[in-house]
């Protein structure tokens, strides 16, 4: 379990433990301590009892002066190491820290055609990994998520945070939304009040959407040009192949059973490159396909070049380590207490007579 840091006043000053989990190890060097004492004392009473008052010449070596002094160096040691260990910390500096980037939204489709299995294991996977992929290459941006079929909805706010966007996603499937379709412009309009609403946005800003392009409702166009006459990019990306593949009956990805006309043929879904096209193009962007590995480095890019401004302005304050000033001298102190050695004695040989 890992322990909030803690902070105290010392002569006034305000003084942080990092890692109060070590402090107990400052009990060692107490019980160091108090075994090496009672070691002592056992064996000056053990010679005591043996030699009575003739002790000082039978073991002129075991007197208590360097023993003693020794523990007490080793002890001072280990305890001033568990307090470095302990990262104490004092003084502070406060550091204004910006982040440059864009506002981008990554609008799914998650309509029951991206079930469809021309691509391996399916189209709505495939579009999962092209985001995680897309994700890996950003830095700074800010990214929002909207998942759509015949409506749509955010599933992720705008966010620097990643590692919550994938998260989001993972669960992302037909079972998300109440309605099934896909309108293209419904998730064009989504993303476009997702990215008018923050306060303080990115000068820049786009939209990359990801479809089979199968739209059930017009005007996929025309909000792809409002949002474009307002400086937001849209990039489309289209999943699946020309050829298409049948289209799937359950909800679930990987199920095999197929949707079925009246005609009793499977009823088949193919991927519509000439819609995403338009819809790149009246909104300023570019389209791309999916096909082959993982990954779009190409639109990667052209979001790269895109200009980046500050989004966000945070003062942070940090604290200034002091371990060393307890490390140094603990480990001077161990140091110490391992070069002084019991010497013995040598008593004056006395001249017979």
């Amino acid at each position: 379990m890992t322990l909030s840091p803690l902070q105290i006043s010392l002569l006034g000053e305000p003084v942080r433990i990092a890692a109060p989990a070590a402090l107990p190890l400052a009990a060692v060097a107490g019980l160091v301590l108090l075994l090496g004492a009672l070691s002592l004392w056992r064996r000056r009473r053990a010679l005591r009892a043996l030699a009575g008052p003739q002790a000082a010449r039978v073991a002129p070596g075991a007197g208590l002066v360097r023993p003693g002094a020794r523990l007490g160096l080793q002890s001072a040691g280990l305890l001033l190491l568990a307090l470095a260990l302990s990262r104490p910390q004092c003084g502070t500096t406060a550091e204004l820290t910006r982040r440059y980037g864009s506002d981008l939204v990554l609008a799914l489709d998650v309509s029951r055609s991206m079930l469809a299995r021309d691509e391996r294991p399916d189209r709505l996977t495939r579009a999962r990994l092209e985001i995680g992929a897309l994700l890996e290459r950003l830095q700074g941006d800010r990214v929002a998520v909207v998942l759509f079929a015949a409506d749509a909805f955010v599933q992720c706010p705008l966010t620097t945070d990643y590692a919550a966007a994938r998260l989001l996603l993972r669960g992302a499937g037909p079972s998300s939304v109440p309605r099934q379709g896909t309108s293209l412009a419904a998730a064009l309009r989504t993303s476009g009040q997702v990215l008018s609403a923050v306060e303080r946005g990115g000068r820049s800003r786009a939209v990359v959407l990801l479809s089979d392009g199968e739209e059930h409702e017009a005007g996929a166009g025309e909000a792809a040009a409002a949002l474009a006459a307002e400086g937001v990019r849209v990039f489309t990306v289209g999943i699946g192949s020309p050829e298409g593949a049948p289209l799937p009956s359950g909800d679930q990805p990987g199920r095999a059973a197929v949707r079925y006309g009246r005609d009793g043929k499977p009823i088949v879904t193919r991927l519509e490159e000439a819609l995403l096209r338009e819809v790149a193009e009246r909104g300023g962007g570019r389209y791309f396909r999916a096909a082959g590995a993982v990954g779009l480095p190409e639109l990667a890019e052209e979001l790269g070049r895109m200009e980046k401004t500050e989004i966000e302005g945070r003062t942070t304050v940090s604290w200034e380590e002091r371990y060393a000033v307890l490390a140094f001298p603990g480990l001077l102190l161990l140091l110490g207490g391992a070069l002084l050695r019991q010497r013995p004695r040598v008593l004056p040989v006395e001249e017979a007579p």
